[in-house]
């Protein structure tokens, strides 16, 4: 119909193209297909779907409560709307090496360009916070042997994510991530680094892509997109940054609302309706109706 007519394989090619350009590539994250449509028109690279904001967006914390089935067919929802590759999370592989291998063929047949598998122990818990308990390295690498294997398209991007950094410190952080590229990661994602110069050092360590996060009120520090450039990373994401706005927003707007009782001091504040309309499409799909139904039965 009117979604975009760019196929799952195309945009898991322009993700590769695109780790690969030597230009950093901005994956804002959505939680929902609104927000990935409004990523896309302000001409970012890709879409990140994160398990934090799936989760919050249930109202559950990030403790790997979310399912297989809930994580992938929202993930689907929201890349489906754009033309632009979508990652997501799948935080720890809904269960052993083989529900990895699962997840791995759900999300290629779901149209997902890359996903990113951690090291943690269940329950896990957001990247930033402390006492994070990992697995070991070996059981990490079966898992991301039997994803690597689940593999049908070679453009779909596995990334390892070690949490080793703020439990185990930078050297173990490093190791990991070796074994990780060795058991078939294809790029690697280190999380809750605590400054710019463990940017740079994890950088140097491995040569395969990597990914920054740039979460707010974590423990990394917010570098711009060309600092982390300059630093060799290839994709940075702003996992919850727009979920953050939203809810920002929301709050503000209804606290006024009970206040007050009318919400018309703030209605220069919201995305108006041909905005919306604009940005969904609305006129092209009634211009597509009319297009359909302007036979005429002939006697």
């Amino acid at each position: 119909m009117l979604f975009p007519t760019k196929s799952a394989a195309e945009k898991r090619a322009d993700f590769r193209t695109g780790l690969n350009s030597g230009k950093i590539q901005r994956f804002p994250g959505a939680h929902a297909p609104l927000v990935s449509m409004e990523i896309e028109r302000q001409g970012f690279d890709g879409i990140y779907i994160s398990g934090a904001a799936l989760s919050a967006d249930l109202g559950l914390p990030d403790i790997g409560l979310t399912t297989l089935s809930e994580v992938t067919q929202r993930g689907r929802q929201i890349a489906r709307v754009t033309s632009l590759p979508a990652i997501i999370d799948i935080d720890t592989g809904f269960g052993e090496p083989m529900s990895a291998a699962r997840t791995i063929q759900e999300l290629e047949e779901l149209g997902i360009a890359g996903c990113h598998l951690e090291d943690q122990e269940n329950p896990k818990r957001c990247g930033h916070l402390d006492n994070k308990s990992l697995i070991g390295i070996d059981d990490m690498a079966r898992k991301i042997m039997a994803a690597a294997d689940a593999k049908t398209d070679p453009n779909f991007v596995l990334f390892a994510r070690t949490d080793s950094r703020a439990s185990e410190g930078m050297d173990a952080a490093i190791d990991r991530a070796k074994a990780y590229v060795d058991a078939g990661a294809d790029a690697l994602f280190p999380e809750a680094m605590e400054d710019e110069k463990e940017f740079e050092i994890f950088r140097k360590a491995v040569d395969v892509p990597m990914m920054a996060n740039m979460t707010e009120f974590g423990k990394s520090p917010l570098l711009s997109a060309q600092q982390l450039e300059n630093l060799g990373y290839n994709l940075v994401i702003y996992p919850v940054t727009t979920m953050r706005l939203a809810m920002g927003a929301i709050r503000d707007g209804l606290k006024e609302v009970a206040e007050t009782g009318t919400q018309s001091g703030l209605v220069d504040k919201m995305h108006s309706r041909k905005e919306l309309y604009d940005l969904i499409r609305y006129q092209d799909y009634n211009n597509y109706d009319q297009s359909v139904y302007n036979f005429k039965v002939r006697e």
